[in-house]
């Protein structure tokens, strides 16, 4: 953004330097509440049931003994519970999932699945009713087994991108390539645990439906439950001050219609927690996927050829497509590019968006292919990347609205000593411990979408910014304030920023790394036009001056390019081979991510998504029992993450990374360090062991089993 834009010389801008987060203190003090905190008069509370079968219907259930349990306000069943409607349109552009129409039929489709709704006057009388309560079910055969087996039945859908891109002739640049890679990759099905549990109360007062919620985009669940109970949108407010993570798993999902559902009959306030246990069914997750990646090369490791197809589940009530394969569609250049993304149904939950969908899960099949390719090849995993890069687009043809991947890789290298590094596996040695180095590329895309805010000059010299922002833990909060400090050339102590609350008008969620960017845009637009307004000295009247944008015209009018977030990721691993044991030893990331409006939490941003790179490449692993249908070890304890004695040195910077034609200049940060994190660390394991895994997590047993090319 220009000086002229913002007011302020470069030198002047709050924007670009490091600040702590303004409701910081809130948090570690207490004083910040959460969805689940709030408190409320005369607030009942409601307990799910989960069905304990994977498929079926239910046969009947025992409510008598229940209802007449102490503090038992009601049970909602499939037999009374309020009516919904799932035929509409959603506010994300997607119809919505059928698991949010609770309690209208019999039907089982997957274990944990909601089939009664017990309200009582406590939490704990709730859950003891509910623990209580006895279903009876006529129980069907299921199937849960995911495998790149059950491709043969697997369909290609579209998602939130096409599932089916084709350039070029794919077999004839095969045939002609000197080096061909063919290979296949899985991951495991994965789930978000954000720190806060979902959790929502519902209230009508006055007339209008109240839901304090923890969400991503308050706007965007307002939406819908008004639509699923075909209300006037206008009569439907729900607000989400503070959210402790959401990963994409935050939306609409089924507490907050059984909270209005029990609102709406009881006439009084009813709040919905999800235990962690029933995240794991509730929450949405991330699918497993089965991969298979050809690369056709010159000798010198040129590309002529990418084949990525992609294999994923998906529930028998909604289909979900995890794009994997859309991965390498802006990456490498190649004279053919074909990729598809496919689904197979299954009696599983149905997965949802996490952290980078589609790009985590496939960048570590397509970057270790990769590496595969520049081995075969006798090349530099770096240099090979770098004789790929494209002018434009490869399969859009588009002109790219900066790419300073060569930059990230050069500066990566430097400060990593990639130089110094011996390209033969298994060579490096210190004590018990191999040594190994990879490295991968990383991209996400820059979006924007349109949104509406406003700002106010009060009388006392402040300014309000109202925008319908999530901050789900990323800071967004503390970078609106700067951004809109700097378009109003005032001390950011004289601007207060309101978020998370859809009577604030429409505006972006909280997702796909888009939502700093497009509330931003409209920040910057509406605080732009009243600083122009306002006369040097003039007296500002009581109820303040507001001037309120909306930016759709002006995201509309946006030039068509490729507008990706860019990073080169670096790891160095040590693995034991007598126990399987692997270290990472260090983690550097370099980013192109264009402005950075807080060093402090981007930094934060890009070293957490790097982190939970690590703990894809090793650790996270939710596994379904074929005889029951449900996640073996659904907690904390028996669902592995990277803990602290896991996470080494962690390093994350970036590049200059500038978009004239951008008037945000914003690319998002809060997926792009995820991204092909995973592939790099397992590109340090074959360094390290010279045996190459392509199944994530890479387990100590799966060290010790590897015989060969594994």
């Amino acid at each position: 953004m220009t000086t002229a834009t913002t007011g302020r010389s470069a030198a002047d801008r709050v924007t670009g330097t490091a600040h702590t987060r303004v409701e910081g203190r809130d948090k570690v003090t207490g004083a910040a509440r959460y969805a689940a905190e709030i408190p409320f008069a005369e607030l009942a509370h409601g307990w799910l049931v989960l069905s304990t079968v994977a498929r079926g219907r239910v046969r009947g259930l025992d409510t008598d003994a229940v209802l007449a349990m102490p503090g038992v306000l009601t049970v909602l069943t499939h037999h009374n519970a309020p009516r919904v409607d799932t035929d509409f349109v959603g506010m994300m552009g997607v119809p919505p999932d059928p698991g949010t129409a609770l309690f209208q039929h019999d039907r089982v489709p997957h274990r944990g699945w909601p089939v009664a709704l017990v309200v009582a006057e406590t939490s704990e009388q709730a859950r003891e009713a509910a623990e209580t309560l006895v279903v009876h079910y006529d129980e069907e055969p299921h199937d849960v087994a995911f495998s790149a087996g059950r491709a043969a039945e697997a369909y290609p859908v579209d998602g939130h991108m096409p599932a089916v891109v084709e350039k070029g002739d794919l077999d004839r640049e095969l045939a002609a390539s000197a080096v061909v890679v063919d290979a296949e990759y899985t991951t495991p099905e994965e789930h978000h645990n954000p720190m806060e549990p979902h959790a929502a109360t519902a209230r009508w007062e006055g007339g209008r439906l109240e839901v304090v919620d923890s969400n991503q985009g308050t706007h965007w669940v307002a939406g819908d439950l008004a639509n699923l109970f075909s209300l006037d949108p206008g009569t439907v407010r729900v607000r989400s001050e503070h959210v402790g993570g959401g990963f994409g798993s935050k939306g609409v999902r089924a507490h907050q219609v059984a909270a209005v559902m029990a609102a709406t009959v009881l006439h009084r306030p009813v709040r919905v927690v999800m235990t962690r246990r029933q995240m794991f069914s509730l929450a949405g997750y991330r699918s497993p996927t089965a991969q298979r990646v050809r690369l056709g090369a010159d000798p010198d490791g040129r590309l002529r050829a990418l084949e990525h197809r992609s294999l994923n589940q998906t529930s028998t009530v909604h289909e979900f497509v995890e794009p994997s394969a859309a991965a390498g569609r802006s990456m490498y250049a190649a004279d053919a590019h074909h990729t598809v993304s496919r689904l197979v149904r299954l009696d599983v939950p149905t997965p949802t968006w996490m952290r980078a969908p589609g790009e985590a899960p496939g960048s570590f099949a397509l970057e270790s292919a990769l590496d595969e390719l520049a081995e075969k090849c006798g090349v530099d995993p770096i240099d090979l990347r770098l004789r790929n890069e494209p002018a434009v687009g490869p399969v859009s043809g588009l002109p790219f609205a900066g790419r300073n991947l060569v930059a990230c890789f050069r500066e990566g290298a430097r400060r990593f000593g990639w130089a110094e590094r011996d390209p033969r596996p298994g060579v490096r040695r210190e004590g018990r411990w191999l040594l190994g180095t990879g490295t991968a590329a990383a991209s996400f895309p820059a979006m924007a979408m349109p949104s509406t805010a406003s700002v106010t000059a009060e009388a006392d010299g402040t300014f309000t910014v109202r925008i319908n922002a999530a901050d789900i833990g990323t800071g967004a909060r503390t970078a609106l304030t700067l951004i809109a400090a700097d378009a109003l050339d005032v001390p950011t102590d004289r601007v207060l920023v309101r978020i998370g609350d859809s009577d604030l008008g429409p505006a972006m969620v909280a997702g796909g790394s888009a939502g700093t960017r497009s509330w931003a845009w409209a920040v910057t637009a509406a605080a732009e036009e009243l600083r122009r307004g306002l006369a040097p000295g003039a007296d500002i009247p009581p109820q303040g001056i507001t001037v309120r944008s909306d930016t759709t015209e002006a995201v509309g009018a946006l030039t068509q390019k490729e507008r990706h977030s860019f990073g080169a990721q670096f790891a160095e691993v040590a693995v034991d081979p007598a126990t399987g044991e692997i270290r990472v030893r260090r983690m550097l990331g370099v980013f192109a991510a264009g402005r950075i409006v807080n060093p402090l939490t981007a930094r934060n941003q890009l070293v957490g998504g790097m982190i939970w790179g690590l703990s894809m490449a090793l650790h996270e692993e939710a596994v379904r029992d074929p005889a029951s249908g449900g996640v073996y070890g659904a907690d904390l304890a028996g669902y592995h993450v990277a803990a602290h004695a896991d996470v080494p040195h962690v390093e994350a910077d970036w590049v200059d990374d500038p978009d004239p034609d951008d008037p945000v200049g914003i690319k998002g940060i809060g997926e792009v360090g995820i991204v092909g994190a995973a592939a790099a660390i397992a590109n340090a394991v074959w360094h390290a062991t010279g045996v190459r895994h392509r199944d994530l997590p890479i387990r100590p047993d799966r060290i010790l089993s590897a015989g060969g090319d594994a």
